[in-house]
C-alpha cells in the first residue's frame, strides 16, 4: 500500500473485518456499524467494504443512500479517487443515480438520497431483491423508527413527516440488502427516537435508548475525535465566543406600543430569557458583530497564507481558507449574504460571497465551486451545507445558528476540522469556530473538553442558574411571539480545543478527491458531445439541401440514433454511450432515416422528405 495514503485505525479495522467475511470466517455479520466523529474520514469505509466483498463474489453491488443531494458526488468521487483505486487495488465504480430505471448502468452500484427513495421504493427495492446489495445508509441517524415519528402533543411536523416517510421506505430495502453499513457521527437523534436498523438494549425508566453493541449479527467499529487527534486525521479547534445583549418586544407588539423587553445578557446561565435573546441576536446587530470578527479573522488567515508562498493579493490558489456562515433561516441567510458582499469591492463581492439554501436556484454549483475551486472563499447556508461537506479548506466557520443539539453542533464544527492538505503543515492548521457564547454551546464545548481530556470533569450535576424554580427546557425552535429590536456584542474570548497527546509520528494527510473518472460526469459529458454530433449533422444536412428546411431536424435524428442504438441517451451505460459517439463519427443519420418510416410520430416528416429529396424532374411532373 502507498505510503502516501495509509489508512487510519477504524479505516483498518473495517478492511480487517470484510476481508474476514470475505474469507468466510465472519459468517454471523450481516450488519456493520460505523460510529466516527465527523470529518474522521468514514467516506472511504464503504469503498474499502464494496472493494473487498465485490472482489470475494460475497456481494454483486453496492447501493450507496445519503441524505442530501449535494453528498450523492461525493460519495461518487470516493469510487473515483484515483490514489485510493490505486492503493486499494480496487475498480468498483458507481454513478450518481436518479429514479430511473437501471440505475447502476452496468457498474459495480449506484449513489442515491433518502428523498429518492422515498420517491420511488418500488424501483430500488427491486434493485436490492435483484442483486446481493451491500447496502450503505449514510447519516442512519436521519431515520427514526416510523412508529416513533410523532411530534409533541400529537403533531407531526414537515420535517418529522419528511424523516418518517424516509424510514418506511428504507425500511423493506435494508431487510432486502444482503449486508448493511451503517454510517454514522451521532449514535443519538437530537429528539431523543430510536434510529432505524440498529438494535437497542431494553427501555430503561428515565433513560435515553441505548444502541446494543454486542447484538448478533452485528460488529461496531469506532473512531472518536480524541482518536482522530491523535492521529491528526482532525485539526484541534479554537472557539470564538462573543457575548451580547439584546431586546425585543413580546407578543408581536409594536415599537412603542408596549414596554421592550431587555437588554438581557446571552452569557451566564439558563434563563427564560435566553432563547429569545439568542433569537433576537442572530437577527439583528450582534449577527453584523459575529459575522465581521469571522470575516476579518479569515482576511487575516489569507493574507498571512498568501504571504507564506509569495502570492499576489488577487492570485487564486488553493489553501488559502475558506469561511462558512451558517445561519438560522433563509432569510437571515440573504441578509448575512448582503452584509458580507457590502464590505468587499462589488467585482470581487460577487466572485466570492455565494449562497446555498433550498430556495437557490444555482445552490449545487455553489457548493461544488466552494469545494473545489480557489473561489468562491465564503459560502452562506442554513442547513445545506453543515452535514457532510468535505470541503477542507473550511478554516473559519461563523456558527449564527439557533440549535443546541450536540449532533447537529458536531456536524457543523466537523466543517472547519478537516486537514487541508493544500494548507501547509499540520501543526500550521487549526479551526477557528465563532460562536454567540450562550450556556447551551459554553455546555456543548465543555463536553468536548471533557472527552478529550483536555478539561476537568465537571460535577454529576451542575447547577444551573435561573430565574424560575424548575430548571428552564431548551428547545431548537424558534420563540412564538418574538420582535427582535437590536443587539449588540459585548466582548469576545477564545478557548483552544486541543488534543491531550499529539502524536509525533502522524500519518501523512489525505489529498483531496478526485473528479476524474466520476461516471455521472463522463455520462454527462458523453450525452451532450453526442447532442452536439447530431445537431451538427442536422445543421450540415440542411446546409447542402440534403434534408427539408424547417421543421426540428435535430429532433427527428435524435429519434433515428434512437432506432439505431435500440435506447435513448438518458438510459444508455458508459459503454453504450461511448459506442453510440463512435458510431456516430462513421455514418450520416440521414442514411438511416427510412427507419422512422410507418411511425406516425414522423408520417407528416417522412412524407416531406420524399417530397424535398426526390429529382428536380420528378417534383416538377408532380
Amino acid at each position: 500500500m502507498s505510503a502516501s495514503r495509509p489508512l487510519r485505525s477504524h479505516q483498518r479495522a473495517l478492511q480487517a473485518l470484510v476481508a474476514a467475511i470475505a474469507r468466510g470466517e465472519a459468517t454471523g455479520v450481516s450488519d456493520i456499524l460505523a460510529a466516527v466523529t465527523p470529518g474522521g474520514g468514514k467516506s472511504l469505509l464503504p469503498v474499502i467494504a464494496a472493494a473487498e466483498l465485490i472482489a470475494a463474489g460475497r456481494i454483486d453491488r453496492v447501493v450507496w443512500v445519503v441524505p442530501r443531494d449535494s453528498l450523492r458526488l461525493q460519495a461518487e468521487e470516493a469510487f473515483a479517487d484515483p490514489a485510493w483505486r490505486a492503493s486499494l487495488s480496487h475498480a468498483v465504480s458507481v454513478r450518481a443515480a436518479d429514479n430511473e430505471p437501471d440505475p447502476a448502468r452496468g457498474l459495480g452500484g449506484y449513489v442515491t438520497t433518502y428523498q429518492a427513495v422515498a420517491a420511488a421504493p418500488a424501483l430500488h427495492l427491486a434493485e436490492a431483491r435483484a442483486h446481493r446489495t451491500l447496502l450503505v445508509v449514510d447519516e442512519v441517524h436521519h431515520l427514526p423508527v416510523p412508529s416513533a415519528a410523532r411530534g409533541r402533543d400529537g403533531e407531526t411536523s414537515d420535517e418529522e413527516a419528511e424523516a418518517g416517510a424516509w424510514s418506511r421506505a428504507m425500511l423493506p430495502l435494508m431487510r432486502a440488502a444482503s449486508m448493511r453499513l451503517f454510517l454514522s457521527g451521532t449514535l443519538e437523534r437530537a429528539d431523543g427516537r430510536r434510529i432505524l436498523g440498529l438494535p437497542y438494549r431494553p427501555a430503561s425508566p428515565g433513560r435515553a435508548p441505548e444502541v446494543d453493541t454486542e447484538a448478533p449479527g452485528l460488529a461496531v467499529i469506532g473512531y472518536s475525535r480524541v482518536q482522530a487527534l491523535a492521529e491528526r486525521a482532525v485539526l484541534p479547534v479554537n472557539f470564538g465566543a462573543l457575548d451580547g445583549e439584546a431586546s425585543w418586544l413580546e407578543a408581536g407588539q409594536e415599537a412603542g406600543a408596549a414596554p421592550r423587553v431587555g437588554p438581557h445578557r446571552l452569557g451566564g446561565g439558563v434563563r427564560v430569557t435566553t432563547r429569545p435573546a439568542l433569537f433576537t441576536a442572530l437577527r439583528t446587530g450582534f449577527a453584523r458583530d459575529l459575522l465581521g470578527e469571522a470575516f476579518h479573522a479569515t482576511r487575516r488567515i489569507r493574507a498571512r497564507r498568501r504571504t507564506e508562498r509569495g502570492l499576489g493579493p488577487a492570485e487564486p490558489a488553493l489553501g488559502l481558507g475558506k469561511l462558512l456562515v451558517v445561519a438560522p433561516d433563509q432569510a437571515s441567510a440573504r441578509r448575512y449574504q448582503a452584509m458580507i458582499q457590502g464590505w468587499m469591492p462589488g467585482s470581487q463581492a460577487e466572485r466570492d460571497v455565494r449562497i446555498a439554501t433550498s430556495s437557490a436556484q444555482d445552490a449545487h454549483a455553489a457548493l461544488a465551486a466552494f469545494r473545489l475551486l480557489p473561489e468562491p472563499a465564503i459560502l452562506v447556508t442554513v442547513a445545506m451545507a453543515y452535514e457532510g461537506l468535505d470541503a477542507p479548506e473550511v478554516a473559519v466557520v461563523a456558527a449564527l445558528t439557533h440549535i443546541r443539539s450536540r449532533p447537529w453542533l458536531e456536524q457543523m464544527l466537523a466543517r472547519a476540522t478537516r486537514v487541508d492538505p493544500n494548507a501547509g503543515p499540520y501543526d500550521g492548521q487549526q479551526a477557528l469556530v465563532f460562536h454567540p457564547d450562550d450556556p447551551l454551546f459554553a455546555k456543548f464545548r465543555a463536553e468536548l473538553e471533557t472527552e478529550q481530556g483536555s478539561a476537568p470533569r465537571p460535577p454529576e450535576k451542575p447547577r444551573l442558574t435561573a430565574v424560575t424554580p424548575e430548571p428552564v427546557r431548551w428547545r431548537d425552535e424558534t420563540p412564538r411571539g418574538i420582535t427582535p429590536l437590536e443587539s449588540n456584542a459585548l466582548g469576545i474570548r477564545y478557548a483552544m480545543l486541543r488534543p491531550r497527546t499529539p502524536a509525533p509520528d502522524a500519518p501523512a494527510r489525505e489529498p483531496p478527491p478526485a473528479r476524474e473518472g466520476v461516471p455521472s460526469l463522463t455520462e454527462r459529458s458523453l450525452r451532450q458531445r453526442l447532442a452536439a454530433q447530431v445537431a451538427a449533422q442536422a445543421v450540415e444536412d440542411e446546409a447542402a439541401w440534403q434534408a427539408p428546411r424547417g421543421g426540428n431536424l435535430a429532433h427527428r435524428y435524435n429519434a433515428v440514433l434512437k432506432r439505431v442504438t435500440g435506447k435513448d441517451r438518458a438510459s444508455m451505460t458508459l459503454a453504450e454511450l461511448e459506442a453510440a459517439l463512435a458510431w456516430l463519427e462513421r455514418n450520416r443519420l440521414s442514411d438511416h432515416a427510412h427507419l422512422l418510416d410507418g411511425d406516425a410520430r414522423y408520417a407528416w416528416s417522412a412524407r416531406q422528405r420524399r417530397r424535398s429529396w426526390a429529382p428536380a424532374g420528378r417534383r416538377a411532373e408532380g
